[in-house]
């Protein structure tokens, strides 16, 4: 199943996509909540319920509506550094022992189709193609066998970062560096878990312009999905609705000879098998 989050006349609704188009649950079911994160709390039987309203709830017209981010409002916005070994070696840094985990705060988060806006304060942005990782059940020391049941579902992300703030500032800024509004763009849709399978098998690529950037498989995770959702349980609670970006495969900008920044005028497009297409435009910070 297919999800999304959605303005429609200045308040919030959740959708079902069927055939391609999005289906308003609950007008099909009056009973459902209209943010993601409710529905999400409800567990696998409100995906259920929204799986049976999805079947018979009425079309809304895309032309009438703003697409959101799935989750717009994430109480958490969790990060994973040097998650692919090749990555790690572009970056001139050694594998990791246990996951490098930061985080972004929820006013990163922008959709499919908004601006990832360049800051005035920085002239080196950089792109990262990244396997976003959606909670449904929340949990604290989630065991690592029972990770994937916690696994609502996922979503293509855009990991934007700011090189010169997170690694050039006295004592490195990553959570600055990270963090400027609309750094953090994922979408379009939560595709559940259950749709997409194994998580640890999909071809990921980022395109500028159309130009292939960044072109991996999840296959080279050095921590996959269950293990980052068991070691980030151990320290904080995670709840419905929590993202966790995995890190970016190799291919980043700022690892290029020579580098490669984002520009005004372009077009980010991350593509992952079995979920879709994430397209942002860049604009300058006016």
């Amino acid at each position: 199943m297919r999800l999304v989050s959605y303005l429609s006349n200045g308040t919030p609704r959740v959708g079902g996509v069927r055939d391609g188009q999005i289906i308003d649950l609950a007008a099909a079911d009056p009973t459902l909540p209209t943010s993601m994160r409710g529905l999400l709390a409800l567990g696998a039987a409100g995906l259920e319920r929204a799986r049976l309203a999805l079947a018979g709830g009425p079309v809304v017209s895309r032309e009438s509506i703003q697409l959101l981010a799935p989750v717009p409002d994430p109480e958490k916005v969790i990060c994973i550094g040097l998650n692919y070994a090749d990555h790690a070696a572009e970056s001139g840094q050694p594998i990791p022992p246990e996951p490098v985990v930061f985080n972004k705060f929820p006013t990163a988060v922008r959709a499919h189709g908004d601006p990832i806006v360049l800051p005035k304060l920085s002239d080196k942005v950089d792109y990262e193609a990244e396997l976003v990782v959606i909670i449904g059940t929340g949990g604290k020391h989630i065991p690592r066998e029972r990770a994937y049941q916690h696994v609502a579902g996922y979503a293509c992300g855009h990991d934007v970062s700011a090189r010169d703030w997170q690694l050039q500032k006295p004592g490195g800024q990553w959570l600055l560096g990270k963090t400027f509004d609309s750094f953090a763009p994922f979408g379009p849709e939560l595709v559940t878990a259950d749709e997409v399978g194994d998580p640890g098998v999909l071809d990921i690529r980022l395109r500028l312009d159309g130009v292939v950037m960044q072109d991996s498989n999840t296959r080279q995770l050095i921590f996959a999905v269950d293990q980052l959702v068991a070691y980030v349980s151990s320290v904080c609670t995670l709840k419905p609705g929590d993202v966790i970006f995995t890190g970016t495969p190799p291919g980043v900008g700022g690892a290029r000879k020579p580098p490669v920044y984002l520009r005004a005028g372009q077009r980010a497009e991350v593509e992952i098998e079995k979920i879709g297409t994430l397209a942002n435009p860049i604009v300058a910070e006016e």
